[in-house]
């Protein structure tokens, strides 16, 4: 079976170089070349959508491609495309390079100037790779074969909040809907949504940490299926141990539960690791959960400032929740729009922790009686994000375009 082989190149000269050798490659079957990063997305997006068997076996990507940086674009790939391997061609074979681009995903490096031999090897191997891949995704009956789910994440401005709530209903509601949908806990050192929906796990993010290639065994091994037909991958018992979770650990984590499911809700907590960041950062909807409170306020306003600082997400792309609202209170939604500098989620969260105590209690919040205002406001809210399917024409869209990330300052989250 021939390899096909997608060239991203932005450049005439290296297009016509590329291509030449390519063409005279054993069993290659080069396919029309790519001219910028979003034609890149876009024409892998539509082969997914047809088949993961209609995706070409390796993308080869120009250093000169644009507008989105190679690495930025390569990470892209690799997260959203797992069964295409990417090949990176630079004049840059430094080892720091190298390095940088395996992290951000890719199967190979090839220095230019392009050599017959150099390139003949890597896209044998990288192919093999993609052949590997592609046979243990087809052994999974329930894989999820869209171009990829959608990703929101949920932060505190503070703890006490009540994003760990929100990030549960929301979830429960786009499964409820017919979504197949994964609950992940990134508060790694303090994350509990175990408790609050009576599991007891073995497993938990970590076993994940260390692993490169993510394949869906390994995931399905790692996730509980909670009896709401929820797919749970929880923070880990020992909080310590969160810190083995790094951002391209998150990153990977992410991916590969993004490629399985049609919605992936991630709770962050209100502490900002290095992994949380990456998480925000390539999420499509960033949620920051406040009370409408001085304190909360003030919390959500450095959150939104850090971020922003860190070049993890802008203030125009996060979207602010009020939770436990009241008309009686001084403080209202406008107000905290006006101070963050944020979107403003529509539904407000009324407070009424009464009816929810009963719940949280017993570890039952995914029991909540559909009478509860605090759970017809949530689901309402993930009618609102386009979770429930159904939905989506009509969501408040405040993600920006996958691609469209920064690069992050770590030595700010000591990483």
């Amino acid at each position: 079976m021939p390899t096909r082989i997608l060239p991203a190149v932005g450049d005439p000269d290296a297009v016509r170089s590329l291509t030449t050798l390519l063409s005279q490659l054993p069993d290659a079957e080069p396919v029309a070349p790519v001219t910028d990063s979003t034609q890149l997305i876009d024409t892998l997006a539509r082969l997914a959508a047809e088949s993961i068997d209609e995706l070409p076996e390796v993308v080869v990507v120009h250093e000169r491609i644009g507008p989105v940086p190679a690495l930025e674009l390569i990470r892209e790939v690799a997260l959203r495309f797992p069964a295409a391997g990417v090949i990176l061609v630079t004049s840059d074979a430094s080892p720091g390079l190298f390095q940088a681009a395996m992290d951000y995903g890719a199967r190979g490096l090839i220095a230019l100037p392009l050599g017959y031999e150099e390139l003949a090897s890597r896209v044998h191997a990288v192919a093999q790779w993609s052949v590997g891949v592609r046979r243990h995704l087809g052994a999974s009956g329930d894989m999820f074969t869209g171009v990829g789910g959608t990703v929101v994440t949920v932060s505190g401005a503070k703890g006490g909040v009540g994003a760990t709530l929100t990030a549960i209903q929301l979830a429960l509601a786009a499964q409820a809907s017919g979504r197949s949908t994964a609950l992940l806990d990134m508060d790694l050192q303090t994350g509990d949504i175990a408790s609050y929906l009576d599991v007891q796990f073995r497993r938990s993010v970590v076993d994940l940490a260390a692993i490169t290639d993510i394949t869906p065994r390994v995931l399905a091994d790692a996730v509980f299926r909670h009896d709401t037909g929820l797919a749970l991958l929880l923070a880990p018992g020992d909080g310590e141990r969160g810190e083995e979770v790094t951002d391209r650990a998150a990153r990977q984590i992410v991916g590969a539960l993004r490629s399985r499911y049609e919605v992936v809700v991630v709770d962050c907590g209100a502490q900002l690791s290095g992994a949380g960041a990456a998480v925000v950062e390539m999420a499509d909807t960033a949620l920051l959960v406040t009370t409408p409170d001085v304190v909360a306020v003030r919390g959500a306003k450095r959150a939104v400032r850090m971020w922003d600082r860190l070049q993890v997400r802008k203030a125009e792309e996060t979207m602010v929740v009020v939770n436990r609202h009241t008309r009686g209170t001084e403080i209202q939604p406008p107000l905290i729009q006006k101070i963050t500098g944020t979107a403003i989620a529509q539904i407000a969260i009324p407070a009424n922790f009464k009816e929810l105590q009963a719940a949280v209690d017993a570890g039952r919040v995914h029991e909540l009686d559909g009478k509860s205002v605090v759970k017809q406001a949530l689901w309402a809210l993930a009618g609102e994000l386009g979770l429930i399917k159904g939905a989506e024409g009509a969501a408040h869209r405040n993600g920006r375009p996958r691609g469209a990330v920064g690069f992050r300052r770590r030595k700010e989250l000591g990483r």
